[in-house]
């Protein structure tokens, strides 16, 4: 039963984060309104680097994970309308290690993809663009 594992997998993230996660980042499952915890939509903040164009920035992301985690990569999005070239109009993130056809591996955890996308913010692929603006 898939289900099961994907929400065991996210329970053990979870308490892995709470005990060892980088300074000024923020990774947490969604609360619902009736206060219960929604394990497979967690809500992010990616601080900006020192020393680069995104210091002093916190920025949000949103991890929307699939029944089919970990085989399946969550689906990573930014707001609608975040200019960077690794990063869709609709907010979805172009990054390998997310990639269910090229990077992905269901031994990456939620820590690693976060710190890969910070390292995107200020790094970005100009080989794997997903628009043209923002570069």
């Amino acid at each position: 039963m898939s289900d099961g594992i994907a929400r065991s997998r996210l329970a053990e993230e979870r308490k892995a984060w709470r005990k060892n996660h980088p300074h000024g980042f923020v990774a947490k499952p969604k609360t619902r309104a009736d206060g219960s915890v929604d394990l497979m939509v967690w809500h992010c903040v990616i601080p900006g680097k020192k020393g680069v164009n995104w210091e002093g920035g916190y920025f949000p992301l949103t991890l929307n994970f699939s029944e089919e985690y970990p085989s399946k990569p969550p689906k990573c999005k930014f707001p609608n309308g975040f200019l960077h070239p690794n990063v869709y109009p609709s907010g979805i993130v172009c990054l390998s290690i997310i990639s269910e056809r090229r990077g992905w591996r269901p031994s990456i955890t939620v820590k690693q993809i976060i710190v890969g996308i910070q390292d995107l913010l200020d790094q970005p692929n100009a080989t794997d663009a997903a628009q043209t603006e923002g570069h």
